[in-house]
């Protein structure tokens, strides 16, 4: 790398693509950047470092998630695999998926890298493995193509790039998805992979969010466990129908777990949002009128996308609240709305998704009140 990095600096013969090497040595090598002027801060972690512990912070759930999908595949036909089987089936499902949305969004920043000539954002080294995670496991490739152009060039890059954007990438493009494609993102027959003229008789793709809304639909005021194809104990550990890297709280919580030991996660946003959903869950519990009312608070986290939102989502650095007070704030409104989105609008059931996003929009807002108070307090210990 040291006797190519001349032919890519300025009187180089190949200057022009300064910005994309400079990508691949900092992807290899720690950057030999130094601070001029301003503040000196040493550390051994940069941006590209940080993204990699989100990243490794990802690897339960999606190893996780690849075997569900083949564990759902075959549960659907009526076969029984053994676990490499189905971690290979669901390997080849979601291996094109992360691949077309690595590949587009990084185009798309190297891109937009070169014509500004500024250095390659590393924020997409997350969202690339976020956007897969959160969607169905038959997304049609083109989709993701479309998505991830979508949540780069609108999400991101209009805004000035890495650090700039206001809305988290990766929900945009599932948001994009959602209202554009809604027939590929809903309904029952989207979150098991292969074909549903081929499952046995019983077997329902349905979701347990689905299920519920159902149940409530159906007159029921009451919330019934007996009705839902999964027990509270399989939709902890995630053996249920869902986006490939949603369905195990369990190891969501491991994910957290490891970022916020690393320092790179608040806890204070993941530990508000499970405190926000569970209170607004028990307020309507104690309302009461059909089963979505009545459904245990404790099911509004370990149900859905509720605590892959609430770990990989909500704490992202860029969109989230940054002061203390703030932090608190605003996860545990993420809860509250969530748990209100998934009642009142049962249409659109995984109400984590809009939640943060809301949140994103109004986190700027909630940190300005924060300092605002702040100074008054401290202006108020003044003594003239």
């Amino acid at each position: 790398m040291d006797k190519l990095k001349p032919h890519f600096h300025k009187g180089g013969k190949f200057s022009f693509l300064h910005s994309t090497f400079d990508a691949f040595e900092t992807f290899l090598f720690v950057p030999n950047h130094t601070t001029r002027v301003g503040s000196h801060i040493r550390d051994g972690i940069d941006l590209k470092r940080t993204m990699f512990m989100v990243v490794i912070a990802m690897m339960p759930v999606l190893l996780f998630g690849m075997w569900n999908v083949g564990y759902q595949y075959h549960l659907s036909i009526g076969e029984t695999a053994s676990i490499l089987d189905n971690f290979l089936y669901g390997l080849m499902k979601a291996l094109p998926v992360i691949v077309v949305s690595y590949t587009v969004g990084l185009g798309i920043e190297f891109a937009f890298a070169q014509i500004k000539g500024h250095m390659v954002n590393e924020g997409f080294l997350v969202s690339g493995l976020l956007i897969p995670l959160c969607l169905p496991p038959e997304i049609p490739l083109w989709m993701v193509a479309v998505a991830t152009a979508f949540a780069v060039i609108v999400g991101k890059e209009v805004f000035g790039g890495t650090g700039m954007n206001v809305l988290n990438p990766a929900l945009t493009a599932r948001v994009f998805l959602y209202f554009a494609y809604p027939g590929a993102m809903s309904g029952d027959e989207v979150w098991v992979a292969g074909s549903p003229e081929k499952w046995v008789d019983g077997f329902s793709g349905a979701t347990n969010l689905a299920q519920v809304y159902n149940q409530s639909t159906g007159g029921a005021t009451h919330f019934d466990p007996s009705m839902l194809s999964a027990s509270a104990w399989d939709s902890f550990m995630g053996w249920i129908p869902g986006s490939l890297g949603e369905t195990s709280t369990l190891l969501c919580l491991v994910g957290a777990l490891f970022l916020i030991a690393s320092g790179i996660g608040s806890w204070k946003i993941i530990v508000s949002t499970f405190v926000g959903g569970y209170v607004m869950g028990a307020i309507l519990n104690m309302a009461g009128g059909n089963a979505y009312f009545d459904m245990p608070a404790y099911y509004h986290l370990i149900i859905g996308g509720f605590a892959f939102g609430a770990v990989y989502m909500a704490t992202d650095p860029v969109t989230a609240s940054q002061t203390e007070t703030g932090k608190w704030i605003y996860g545990f409104l993420i809860g509250v709305l969530t748990v209100m989105i998934r009642v009142f609008n049962p249409a659109y059931p995984e109400g984590i998704m809009m939640a943060i996003l809301l949140m994103n929009v109004f986190a700027p807002l909630i940190d300005s009140y924060v300092i605002q108070a702040n100074i008054k307090r401290r202006l108020r210990r003044v003594t003239a």
